[in-house]
C-alpha cells in the first residue's frame, strides 16, 4: 500500500480552502491547509511535501512572490497556481516562476484532482533515489539494502530500516554536505527538534559500525549537517 501524497494548500478564502482541503482528503490525499505565505514557508521548511497548491492573491504576499521564495529554499517540491485572474500575462508569469500548472477560479474540484493525479504520476518521487539504491560499496564495506546488512569481509552488522536508509542517503551524496533539513525531510518527513536529536543518535550508530575502516568517516559540519567522506587508499 502506497503512502498518501501530501499536499500543501495555500488559500486565504476560508470557504474555498475548507471545501478544497476536504475534497482532496476524500480523494485519498493528505492535506495541510494554510492561509498566508509566511505560514506556507514554515510548513515547506518543516514537512515533506509532494505538491503545493498556491492561490495567487494572499494577505501577506502574492503567490508569485511566494513562489520565488519557495524556489529560494532550494526545494524541489512542484507547485501549481489557483487564481481568479484570467489574464494571459498572469498565466505566463506563473509558468515563468516555475509553476507546473495553472487553474482558474471558480475551481472544478474533479478537474483539480485529475490534474494533481496526472502531475504526480509524471513527477519523480522525492525519496525515490534512496529507495532505488541497490548494494552500496563504501571502502571495505558493502551495504546490502534489501537485507539491511552492512558487511565487511565475513563480518555482518544488522541494521535497522532507518539506519539503512540513512547510510544509503549519505552514500548517494558521498563527499557532499547533507544538510540536517534535507536528511530529515527526505527520511523522517519532518524537520523538527526531536527528529534532529534522533538523527544524531543514528549518526552515532553508523560511525560505530564504520569505525574499522579509517578511509570512511562521517564528519559533522557544525549547525549545517554531515558529510560521508571516503578517502581513496
Amino acid at each position: 500500500m502506497h503512502d498518501k501524497k501530501h499536499l500543501l494548500l495555500v488559500e486565504d478564502d476560508s470557504t474555498l480552502g475548507y471545501l478544497l482541503s476536504e475534497y482532496l482528503k476524500m480523494n485519498a490525499f493528505s492535506v495541510t491547509w494554510v492561509k498566508d505565505g509566511k505560514t506556507a514557508l514554515h510548513e515547506i521548511d518543516k514537512q515533506l511535501l509532494d505538491l503545493i497548491i498556491l492561490d495567487v492573491k494572499l494577505p501577506d504576499m502574492d503567490g508569485f512572490e511566494l513562489a520565488k521564495q519557495i524556489k529560494g529554499l532550494n526545494t524541489k517540491v512542484p507547485f501549481l497556481f489557483l487564481t481568479a485572474r484570467s489574464l494571459k500575462i498572469d498565466v505566463l508569469k506563473g509558468f515563468a516562476v516555475g509553476a507546473v500548472d495553472y487553474l482558474k477560479k471558480p475551481i472544478d474540484e474533479e478537474e483539480l484532482v485529475v490534474r494533481i493525479q496526472t502531475l504526480l504520476a509524471h513527477l519523480h518521487p522525492i525519496a525515490e533515489e534512496v529507495r532505488e539504491t541497490g548494494n552500496v560499496h563504501l571502502g571495505s564495506y558493502v551495504l546490502h539494502r534489501e537485507q539491511q546488512e552492512l558487511k565487511r569481509g565475513h563480518k555482518v552488522q544488522k541494521l535497522t530500516h532507518r539506519e539503512t536508509d540513512l547510510l544509503a542517503y549519505l552514500a548517494i551524496h558521498k563527499n557532499e554536505l547533507c544538510s540536517h533539513k534535507d536528511i530529515l525531510l527526505t527520511l523522517w518527513g519532518k524537520n523538527d527538534y526531536f527528529n534532529k536529536k534522533s538523527l544524531n543518535v543514528f549518526i552515532s550508530h553508523l560511525r560505530k559500525y564504520l569505525q574499522e575502516d579509517p578511509t570512511i568517516r562521517i564528519e559533522n559540519i557544525h549547525r549545517r549537517g554531515f558529510i560521508l567522506k571516503e578517502e581513496k587508499s
